[in-house]
C-alpha cells in the first residue's frame, strides 16, 4: 500500500484540522473540509483506515476520530520546508517593535528576540547566545572595588560584557591596575575565548600576574556564569491541552528552568544539520520530557559565521506553517542587528566598559 494523491490530501486536511482544534478528526469533518466532490464519508473512512495502517494516523479511542502521528507531522513539515512562506506585514511589525529601541548589550538583544518570537507564535521560544568562535576580545579593564578585591570587565566585539570579582587583587594600586588592564588588552585583543587560556599562560609569568588574576580573566572570558540560552514565553506551554497533565507540565517546565538539556538539544540541532531549519518531532528530540513535543530551530549568522540558534518548543500539532516564517525573519533580523552592534559605536566601550 502506498501514499497516493487522495490519501495525501486527506492526511493534510486531518493535520490542519487537528492543529487548529486539538480534537480527533472524523470522516464527516474531512468530507466538508475537502469539498470532496463525490467522495463519501465511507470512502474517506476507508482512506483513513489505510493511513492508520501506514502509520500516519492514530485512533485514541475506538469510537473517536483520528489524530496525526509523528510520522504524519514529519511528512507535513518536510513539505513546508520546500518553500517557507513570507511573514505577513502585521506580524513583521509586531516583531520589529521589540527592537525599536536598540539594546545596549547582546544579552538584551537575545532576550528581546526570545520574547518577540514567543509573543508572535504563542509558543515557548529559545535563543542561544553567539558561539565563542565568533567572539573576539575587544577590551579588558580592572577596577578596584574594595581593599582586597578587584572587578574585572571583559568587553567583546559584539558588545558582550563579562565581569567577575577577583579576590586577592586589592594589593595593587590604581596605577598598577590600569597598567595591567592595558597589558591584558594589548595581548588579548582580537583573540577568541578559545585562545585566551594559552595566551595567558604565555604572558602571566613575564608580567608577574597572580594566579587569582589569571583564573579571574578566564572565568570572565569563558562566560562560565553566563546564561547561554534565553527563554521567552515559558508559561505559553501551559496554554495547550497536551500539557494539562500535571506531571507532563512539571517535566516540561523543569527542562525550561534548568536550561542544560534545552541548550544541549539546541546545540545538537545546530551542529547536526547544514539546513536552515531543523525540526525534531516527538521522539526525535531525544529527551523523554519532550517526547510529545516538537522543537523547531534555525541558525542565525553574524556575517558569514554560523553564530547561534533560535527556536520554539510546543506540542507536535504546532502551527509549523506560521512558525517557520517567524523564525526565518527573526534569524535574519537578529544576525543583522548583532552585526551592526559589533561594527558600530554601540558595540564599542570606553575603558570603564560603558557605551561610547
Amino acid at each position: 500500500m502506498e501514499m497516493d494523491e487522495r490519501k495525501h490530501r486527506i492526511l493534510m486536511a486531518i493535520i490542519d484540522d487537528y492543529i487548529s482544534t486539538a480534537m480527533p478528526v472524523g470522516s464527516r469533518t474531512i468530507s466538508k473540509k475537502l469539498d470532496s466532490g463525490g467522495l463519501s464519508s465511507a470512502t474517506i473512512r476507508n482512506e483513513m483506515s489505510d493511513l492508520e495502517e501506514l502509520g500516519y494516523l492514530e485512533q485514541p479511542h475506538t469510537s473517536s476520530g483520528r489524530i496525526p502521528s509523528d510520522k504524519a507531522y514529519r511528512l507535513y513539515v518536510d513539505g513546508l520546508l520546500r518553500g517557507v512562506n513570507k511573514l505577513p506585514a502585521g506580524e513583521v511589525k509586531r516583531l520589529r517593535t521589540h527592537f525599536h529601541h536598540r539594546a545596549r548589550q547582546v544579552e538584551d538583544i537575545i532576550a528581546s528576540a526570545a520574547h518577540a518570537i514567543s509573543d508572535v507564535t504563542r509558543y515557548t521560544a529559545m535563543v542561544t547566545l553567539p558561539q565563542s568562535d565568533t567572539i573576539r576580545i575587544r577590551h579588558v579593564q580592572l577596577v578596584p572595588v574594595s581593599e582586597n578585591s578587584v572587578l574585572l570587565v571583559v568587553v567583546t566585539n559584539l558588545g558582550l560584557v563579562r565581569d567577575t570579582v577577583i579576590q586577592g587583587g586589592g594589593a595593587l594600586s590604581a596605577d598598577q591596575l590600569h597598567a595591567l588592564s592595558r597589558i591584558l588588552t594589548e595581548n588579548l585583543v582580537g583573540l577568541p575565548p578559545s585562545r585566551v587560556r594559552d595566551k595567558l599562560a604565555e604572558i602571566s609569568g613575564a608580567f608577574g600576574m597572580h594566579h587569582h588574576m589569571v583564573d579571574g580573566v578566564l572565568t570572565a572570558v569563558e562566560g562560565k556564569d553566563a546564561k547561554d540560552v534565553m527563554i521567552g514565553g515559558r508559561s505559553n506551554i501551559l496554554n495547550y491541552p497536551e500539557y494539562s497533565d500535571t506531571e507532563k507540565a512539571r517535566a516540561m517546565l523543569a527542562v525550561l528552568e534548568t536550561r542544560d538539556k534545552l541548550l544541549q538539544l539546541m546545540r545538537a540541532m545546530q551542529d547536526g544539520s547544514n539546513m536552515s531549519f531543523t525540526i525534531r518531532i516527538g521522539g526525535e528530540t531525544g529527551l523523554p520530557e519532550t517526547s510529545e513535543s516538537s522543537v523547531v530551530s534555525m541558525t542565525y549568522r553574524i556575517g558569514d559565521d554560523t553564530s547561534g540558534s533560535i527556536g520554539v518548543i510546543g506540542p507536535t500539532r504546532m502551527q509549523y506553517a506560521k512558525v517557520l516564517p517567524v523564525l526565518d525573519y527573526m534569524g535574519k533580523a537578529l544576525g543583522q542587528l548583532l552585526s551592526e552592534v559589533g561594527s558600530s559605536p554601540l558595540g564599542k566601550k570606553d575603558e570603564n566598559g560603558n557605551n561610547r
